[in-house]
């Protein structure tokens, strides 16, 4: 055990985490240079192309130190993305150090300070590195100030590095083996391990990801997960290297993988703990926080049979990325679905993609929103939570509505603080502190309504600022607010999946914008299409698709004027009964016009 190092790197994005681990990987010779290739631990497509880290990887690398000692080094590269700061405390559970890289052009930004948090709460030895030293707007002195006032260490502990050009590597090799503490653990005890991941594989069944706190693990042996009560053969156990690498036996402070042949998805839980059936262990590990999705949308497969394939997608997606929540929801308007929870809006991109890519499965998304919680007139104490319009109890005994509020975080230039005060002010937030943390560096803090940054806040708040700010939220309280249900009604059926909650002051705005983008989406018709945002019974705006018109005096060449007159009273008639009856048909782009009104 005392060869053994597990850590994991933590940064904003974008700072250069995976590249750094490319050239750790290739450094300790863990990778032939025939299989290397940039972000060689992103092994989704979706990643590579976004360029970002999605999941948590985890790599065991074998390094000689300059004392001639072999050590084993399991590194756990983890997202920089405020939608995944999940997978981040995953990671953080598994290792007793972190590397906090900070890039040397950009400085400390907010994704930054909030993962140091989280390592610090985990009681991590953090090794800070300024990365990408060798760019040409590099400020090393100044970043070293503000690392050393942000985790109070000495100026010679900072790591200088570039991720690109390999600088620095074999210095940060020597601080992860001298600084980071090596697990502690009791082998002969009980076996005692915590699953932090898993993945399906359809030839093997679920693959779990687990670090050995106490004891160890053997092939063949009986295993049983504490959370499920469920006991299995261990088929396989191993390390993880850029593949599976089977062992014997997987030991104390080490981190590796099961395979027990389970093929449903609900039998595996990350943050559970692994222990033998004969000896078993009476202490369960203290697993991570249960996550709080913060935005909602409902997923529905575009033909309403191929329901039971989605949800079964759905438990394998889950397995692999356990901040994914679901439940069973129906709608009038588009059948048999799930109400999702996600993390953010990034978030719930990625998870449409995933299911589109790896499942082949076309959804229909509708309009993303947060969680309030209704007061009834008849209970006042007790709290209903709406997830979904269709939930809101009826205006006439409502009694209040509380709205989740957040406390965001942003980190920026002085020159643009005045771009950040509009657009958050516009946001119905509060500015509750700013706070330079250098002359050329600005912390705002603002408390803002979470349903008011769902959906584009991110990308003005980036184009507000030429892409200077960085942005970072928390959860704080639940606040009483003026939030109404918004209607959406064709022909005057409501479509329920248009409907939307949303603040009054707002609500006549974003009536228009919405009626405006679906007449421009919605295919015409050869019948009048009335289209109509409502407020319980009030109309407050309306757009109409005027009927394409059928020409059926086409046939009719001279002749008396009365056959032609004949024909379209006939066809008068007929989209008369043409309206009552037409139903209309929506378009994908129609749910996600919501998203866009503002471009």
């Amino acid at each position: 055990m005392q060869h053994i190092r597990n850590f994991c790197i933590i940064a904003h994005i974008d700072h250069g985490k995976s590249t750094l681990a490319d050239r750790l990987l290739e450094h300790t010779k863990t990778i032939s240079d025939r299989d290397m290739q940039a972000q060689v631990l992103d092994d989704m497509d979706l990643e590579r192309e976004k360029g970002i880290t999605i999941k948590s990887h985890a790599i065991q690398m074998d390094y000689t130190h300059t004392d001639g000692k072999k050590y084993a080094i399991n590194l756990i590269d983890t997202p920089g993305h405020v939608d995944f700061s999940y997978e981040v405390s995953r990671a953080l559970a598994a290792c007793e150090g972190a590397l906090l890289l900070v890039d040397a052009s950009q400085g400390i930004q907010a994704q930054t300070i909030s993962n140091l948090y989280l390592a610090l709460e985990n009681d991590l030895e953090i090794i800070p590195v300024i990365n990408k030293i060798d760019m040409d707007g590099a400020k090393i002195p100044e970043v070293t100030d503000q690392i050393v006032d942000l985790i109070g260490c000495k100026p010679e502990d900072i790591i200088l590095a570039s991720g690109k050009s390999g600088i620095g590597i074999e210095d940060i090799m020597t601080a992860i083996i001298d600084r980071i503490p090596a697990p502690k653990g009791d082998p002969e005890a009980p076996l005692q391990a915590l699953i932090f991941d898993s993945v399906f594989n359809s030839f093997r069944g679920i693959i779990a990801y687990y670090r050995v706190l106490n004891g160890s693990i053997k092939k063949g042996e009986k295993v049983k997960f504490v959370h499920t009560g469920n006991e299995y053969f261990a088929d396989e156990v191993g390390v993880l290297r850029l593949g599976l690498e089977p062992r014997k036996e997987v030991k104390t402070g080490d981190v590796g993988y099961i395979i027990t042949g389970i093929k449903n998805a609900k039998d595996v839980k990350v943050g559970d703990t692994v222990t033998t059936s004969v000896n078993p262990t009476t202490e369960i590990v203290k697993g991570f926080e249960e996550v709080k999705p913060m935005v909602f949308a409902g997923i529905f497969p575009v033909e309403t049979d191929d329901f039971e394939e989605l949800r079964d997608c759905m438990e394998k997606l889950q397995l692999n990325d356990a901040s994914l929540t679901f439940e069973p929801e129906t709608s009038q308007a588009l059948g048999f679905g799930f109400r999702c929870g996600f993390l953010g809006m990034l978030h719930m991109e990625i998870i449409q993609e995933r299911l589109e890519r790896e499942f082949n499965q076309t959804v229909i998304t509708t309009v993303p929103n947060v969680s309030f919680k209704a007061y009834t007139t008849r209970e006042p104490e007790v709290a209903i939570i709406v997830n979904n319009p269709t939930e809101m109890p009826d205006p006439s005994r409502l009694d209040r509505i509380e709205e989740p509020f957040i406390r965001a975080q942003i980190i920026t230039l002085p020159d643009y603080i005045g771009n950040i005060m509009s657009l958050c002010l516009g946001k119905r937030g509060i500015l509750i502190n700013q706070h330079y943390l250098t002359p050329t560096r600005v912390e705002l803090i603002f408390e803002l309504p979470l349903a008011e940054i769902v959906f584009d806040f991110y990308d003005k708040l980036k184009s507000s600022t030429r892409g200077y700010a960085s942005f970072d939220y928390q959860p704080l309280d639940y606040r009483e607010s003026d939030i109404i249900k918004m209607d959406i009604l064709l022909n005057a059926e409501k479509v329920d999946a248009l409907s939307a909650l949303i603040h009054r002051s707002r609500a006549q705005d974003f009536g228009r914008k919405l009626c405006a983008k679906l007449k421009e989406l919605l295919p015409r018709q050869q019948f009048m299409i009335a289209i109509q945002a409502a407020v319980g019974a009030k109309i407050i705006a309306r757009e109409t698709i005027s009927a394409m018109r059928k020409d059926v005096t086409a046939k009719c060449y001279g002749g008396d004027i009365s056959r032609k007159r004949k024909l379209l009273e006939k066809q008068k008639e007929g989209k008369k009964r043409m309206r009552q009856i037409g139903s209309v048909d929506i378009p994908q782009e129609a749910f996600l016009a919501v998203l866009k009104l503002d471009e």
